[in-house]
């Protein structure tokens, strides 16, 4: 989310720096090309949650939990986007603190109709950034599906989005710590996927396995509904990468092109690492190959051209499939829905993998003058790291605390196994009568 104000900013941000920040920079008039582009890509990244994360992760579930996992996300959308009103987008652009923000914007207090983030309202960059807030904590809920209280469910995700998202926005996003190191996460690699998916392993690993995982954990009852929720990500992905130009030029048209490369690319690999492993090749599969290798460009969307596309699209494909055997097969954590697997390790992926593929041999932008790629690496590795054991040390005691508070973080057994649909929300998502 870069804001793109002038030829010379753009340039800069494409580079690495001038991280967007809403009050940062201000130019003398709206431009509204911009701030259509920006408005039409806030209603796609919305879309990405309502209904497309939504129906993805519903038609993973047993049929019996359909309602639970789409209430998660309908409430958590709700919920997210009262608390970036009272605090969250205070809290991530406001005040010029390396590791926190401030909270003189509460309530958005400061935007009128004639605050201004670069080219495009204040208001348009604001609710912009809510819909990153809303899929960010509705990401995790993928590693908890199937046995995890509504109550704390939404306790987690309230505490998480002001404790762990809204701070590390404000690192990378805000001005903050890391900005000033020049850290280059064009849509979200650390700030959004490496968050989620390290919140998503300790969730998994807190939370403990579903009953009888792996052994009698059924597979999912609706590929249909996967990959109706999977097309809706990968459209939705061209307002979340595309979008984060922050303006409607060159910027955003090379990222949306390098998206759509990378999805492409990953699901293919994906496709055909199962088909020569197992003789047949899923469509659950290669659905899952499209997010890991959009997780994967994301944050190198707006540094990089076709060849680093390409190049993220198979790496991300191959080494989050390898990461799902692992953490699911072989280590045994039930994080259901591979989460941590497939966004986080294609963010981080992404985010380290930058420092190189912005480089004009690879067809990238290049890197801001004096600086090499083995220091850009530095500053990358640096970034992902402290974000990561941030966001598991905040995670891991949010959940405590709230397990503490509640009576524990699951159903009980026979709840378990009648099913969160109507032990928890007194609905069917399916009637055979």
């Amino acid at each position: 989310m870069r804001s793109f104000v002038s030829m010379a900013c753009a340039f800069m941000a494409l580079a690495g720096f001038g991280m967007a920040s809403a009050p940062a920079f201000a130019s003398d008039a709206i431009n509204s090309g911009d701030t259509a582009w920006i408005l039409t890509a806030t209603a796609l990244v919305l879309f990405m949650t309502l209904p497309g994360l939504a129906l993805f992760y519903a038609g993973l579930v047993q049929s019996k939990n359909i309602v639970s996992v789409l209430m998660h996300h309908f409430a958590i959308a709700c919920l997210m986007s009262i608390l970036w009103v009272i605090a969250g987008y205070s809290l991530a652009f406001s005040g010029d603190g390396a590791w926190f923000g401030s909270l003189s914007n509460m309530f958005m207090g400061a935007i009128g109709l004639d605050s201004m983030s670069g080219t495009i309202p204040e208001s348009v960059f604001a609710v912009f950034q809510m819909t990153f807030a809303i899929i960010t904590p509705a990401l995790v809920i993928g590693a908890y599906v199937e046995r995890m209280k509504f109550s704390a469910v939404l306790l987690f995700s309230a505490i998480w989005l002001l404790v762990v998202y809204a701070p590390v926005t404000h690192w990378v996003w805000g001005g903050g710590i890391m900005a000033t190191w020049g850290v280059m996460d064009f849509a979200g690699g650390i700030v959004v996927h490496a968050t989620a998916g390290t919140a998503a392993l300790v969730c998994a690993i807190v939370l403990g396995k579903r009953r009888n995982f792996p052994e009698s954990v059924t597979p999912p009852h609706s590929p249909v509904l996967t990959m109706i929720g999977a097309s809706m990500l990968w459209v939705g992905w061209f307002g979340f990468n595309g979008g984060s130009a922050l303006g409607a030029g060159s910027g955003a048209g090379m990222a949306l092109l390098v998206t759509h490369i990378a999805a492409a690319t990953a699901s293919l690999v994906w496709m055909v690492i199962e088909w020569l492993r197992f003789g047949r090749p899923s469509l659950v599969g290669i659905v899952t190959g499209m997010v890991a290798g959009l997780a994967t460009v994301t944050p190198a969307s707006g540094f990089i051209g076709v060849p680093g596309g390409l190049i993220l699209g198979l790496v991300g494909g191959g080494a989050c499939y390898l990461a799902v055997d692992l953490i699911r097969v072989k280590m045994k954590i039930d994080d259901s829905l591979d989460v941590f697997a497939v966004h986080g390790v294609g963010g981080i992926l992404g985010s380290l993998l930058v420092a190189y593929l912005a480089l004009p041999a690879f067809g990238g932008l290049g890197l801001a003058d004096g600086v090499s790629a083995a220091s850009q690496l530095w500053v990358q590795f640096s970034s992902v790291i402290i974000t990561v054991i941030w966001t598991a040390i905040a995670s891991f005691a949010i959940l405590k605390i709230i397990s503490a508070m509640t009576g524990g973080l699951r159903v009980d057994t026979q709840d378990e196994i009648e099913g969160l649909d109507i032990t928890q929300h007194g609905e069917y998502g399916y009637h055979t009568k």
